[in-house]
């Protein structure tokens, strides 16, 4: 799907309609010293296996795309809940 570099959709900071750049929204590198990780390590570490069941084969054959609005007269941004689809061009 081809999704526009500048969309004019409503900014909630400046309370109006102003121009937007559209990005693709990438998930930021996982701390590991936050504490569902430490406790994650916990788990798998020394003998008896996974907790858990690993995934072996993934289910769904798309990802939902996040988008990300920045407004170009705040420079607020927000993210927008994408759709499933293969391949998201930002043109």
């Amino acid at each position: 799907m081809n999704v526009p570099k500048e969309v004019t959709t409503y900014c909630p900071k400046c309370k109006k309609h102003q121009a937007h750049t559209i990005s693709l929204y990438k998930a930021g590198k996982r701390r590991a010293l936050a504490k569902g990780e430490r406790h994650h390590s916990r788990e798998k570490a020394g003998y008896g296996g996974q907790k858990y069941p690993l995934q072996r084969e993934f289910a769904k054959t798309t990802k939902k795309q996040t988008l990300r609005l920045k407004c170009k007269v705040c420079g607020y941004m927000r993210h927008k809940d994408g759709i499933r689809l293969r391949k998201l061009t930002i043109t």
